[in-house]
């Protein structure tokens, strides 16, 4: 061992033995995070994750890396469950978070106490994107149930994009018979008939529409429906149905693993960024709405104006509504198999 060396080991062995040395137990600290995201977010990621490395840096943080996983929200989470050590998770609806705080034991089952408004820093909606002229007439949920109509979602299973819509579709028609569950199961098994493809994901979805050209109209969010527009020009219109369902984008540091890479401190402040008025404008400019009411009435000319429930009111609470519906054994599984 050359001298210089020696004395740098000695003088780590040294703040070690003295306590000064203050690392996460079990590891070193990390300039890396691992993000796992729902699927249609990666564009939000591609301009937020360097507007963050920018501030840490500026902020005597030094040089970071973010890296990305994207997939259908609950095939991510049941990913992150199965071992990818992501540092941080930002879904599309809570349920997903609480399963990896439940199941895998890698997070606070009180995470979404942990951050400003239920740690969800933006939401997004369902709509209808259409082909140019809306050849089909589409209108509202009802038209979605017409012979003929071709309607592409991806799969409630896999997918957050999907659970809203199903719920969405739903409540519709749940209202329109007086509270009835019974018109809410047999209006979906109706529009499940007219689903030719369910994709895994909001992405799989857009592209077996956009790209491969199936379908009349595609359910997808918000953000969704503006990127497709905006890459796609004039192909595709947008409805807005006159009643949707208001989806709450939460984060949470996946604790377990954070800690585990010596990053906890790092992942905490990633996720807190999304609530700085830079974040913010961020979700705005990629057609999320934030949550700040400040920032949303300063972009509040490029959303349109909706008529929305929250899961929570409607059907309980996302736990209620997973066991009831998307469970193994629940309504989806039983109207899908009898189509």
């Amino acid at each position: 061992m050359n001298t210089r060396r020696h004395v740098i080991v000695s003088t780590l062995a040294a703040l070690f033995s003295a306590g000064t040395l203050l690392l996460p137990t079990g590891a070193l600290a990390s300039d890396k995070l691992l993000n796992a995201s729902y699927d249609v977010a990666r564009n939000v990621y591609r301009d937020l994750n360097p507007a963050f490395a920018e501030a840490w840096k500026k902020d005597g943080g030094g040089t970071i890396k973010i890296d990305q996983s994207h997939g259908g929200s609950t095939k991510q989470a049941r990913s992150v469950i199965d071992g990818l050590e992501a540092d941080v998770v930002t879904m599309n609806n809570p349920l997903d978070i609480d399963v990896i705080a439940e199941r895998g034991k890698l997070l606070p089952k009180n995470w979404a106490t942990l951050l400003p408004h239920n740690a969800s820093p933006s939401w997004s909606t369902i709509l209808f994107l259409v082909r140019k002229g809306n050849p089909k007439g589409i209108k509202d949920w009802d038209d979605l149930v017409k012979p003929g109509v071709a309607v592409i979602l991806p799969n409630p299973k896999t997918s957050g994009n999907g659970r809203y819509s199903y719920l969405a579709a739903w409540e519709f028609a749940k209202r329109k018979a007086d509270g009835k569950d019974e018109a809410g199961a047999a209006f979906v098994k109706k529009l499940l008939g007219n689903v030719p493809i369910l994709d895994t994901g909001g992405r799989g979805a857009t592209t077996t529409f956009s790209q491969r050209e199936i379908g009349d109209v595609l359910l997808t969010f918000e953000n969704e429906v503006t990127l497709i527009r905006q890459e796609l020009g004039d192909k595709f219109e947008v409805v807005v149905p006159s009643l949707t369902v208001r989806a709450d984008n939460p984060v949470a540091v996946v604790q377990k693993y954070a800690d585990k890479h010596g990053n906890a401190k790092l992942a905490r402040a990633y996720l807190e960024f999304h609530y700085t008025p830079e974040g913010q404008a961020i979700f705005a400019k990629n057609a999320l709405r934030p949550s700040d009411p400040a920032v949303l009435a300063q972009y509040a000319s490029t959303f349109p104006a909706l008529n929305v429930f929250t899961v929570e009111s409607a059907f309980g609470s996302w736990p209620k509504a997973q066991a009831d519906h998307f469970a193994d054994g629940g309504s989806f599984d039983k109207i899908y198999s009898a189509r």
